[in-house]
């Protein structure tokens, strides 16, 4: 476990055990309604490192195909100039590849020490884990065992990556405007929401509650019971169930379209329902 997680998990314990104890003693301005809200900081606190990791991750993985696209041009210019691609692979070891620097100082280690370039090639890719860095290796082991002209088989690597960059720019740019849409129609959803709950409902329970009911309790042929008073809590609690719903398969689909990565989509679900949680519940008790 990393040292961030593991201060993110021992900072939220401490916010909830302090919140249980304010809660047993009954301290007089601290309620249920604030133990929810506390209690949803100190989530997002112990979560908030996990998202940090998956946004690092994300941005790592985008470096690596960025960087063994520079990595697969150098080696082409290697082998358009006579070297034999487990030589060029060995010269360009020490050269700068951001976070490949590892993974190829490995695999020109393993190629020195003799292990087949086809096996350095399988345990590079595996390493990496990377769909595009996978397909592009696979081809230049291909190449490397069938030994044909494998610089123009490397350009056409190369280009082949590039394309795959050049198009994930394109998508990204083409598809922000929906992921912005998706954030503002999830805030026009909460909006929604919390006038449902602080001023539709309370409206709703005045106006019932001024009907005269009998003792039977009965209007218009239909039994409501000995109170006319609606509970606007029993009303209102679905719509947080409804709203963290509505944040996490959102964010999961804003995911899916905007990097087509479900598990992209998990940092969007993750601050959507934070968002949902903290305005509900925070609305309950600057507003309740």
């Amino acid at each position: 476990m990393k040292r961030s997680t593991l201060i993110g998990l021992i900072g939220a314990g401490v916010i909830i055990l302090t919140s249980i104890v304010l809660l047993m003693i009954k301290v007089p301005w601290f309620d249920i309604k604030t133990f929810y809200f506390v209690a949803g900081i100190a989530v997002i606190i112990a979560g908030l490192p996990f998202l940090m990791n998956l946004l690092l991750e994300s941005r790592t993985q985008a470096n690596k195909d960025q960087m063994f696209l520079e990595f697969a041009r150098d080696l082409v210019e290697g082998v358009k100039s006579g070297t034999p691609i487990s030589k060029s692979i060995i010269n360009l070891r020490t050269k700068d590849y951001g976070s490949l620097n590892s993974y190829i100082l490995k695999l020109a280690n393993q190629i020195s020490l003799g292990i087949p370039v086809k096996e350095a090639l399988d345990v590079f890719a595996k390493d990496v884990e990377s769909p595009v860095i996978k397909r592009a290796v696979s081809l230049i082991r291909e190449a490397e065992v069938s030994g044909g002209r494998i610089e123009s088989i490397l350009e056409s690597v190369t280009f082949s990556i590039s394309q795959i960059e050049k198009l994930k720019k394109e998508r990204q740019a083409a598809i922000y405007n929906l992921t912005v849409q998706g954030y503002i129609i999830f805030f026009i959803f909460i909006v929604i929401m919390l006038v449902m709950e602080f001023k539709i409902l309370p409206i709703t329970t005045q106006l019932n509650s001024n009907f005269d009911l009998g003792e039977a309790g009965n209007f218009g042929g239909i039994n409501l019971g000995n109170s006319a008073q609606m509970d606007v809590k029993a009303f209102a609690r679905p719509f947080l169930f409804l709203l963290i719903t509505q944040g996490f398969f959102a964010g999961l689909i804003i995911g899916k379209i905007s990097e087509g990565n479900v598990k992209a989509g998990l940092k969007h679900s993750f601050v959507l329902v934070a968002i949902a949680w903290l305005i509900s519940t925070g609305a309950e008790v600057f507003l309740g």
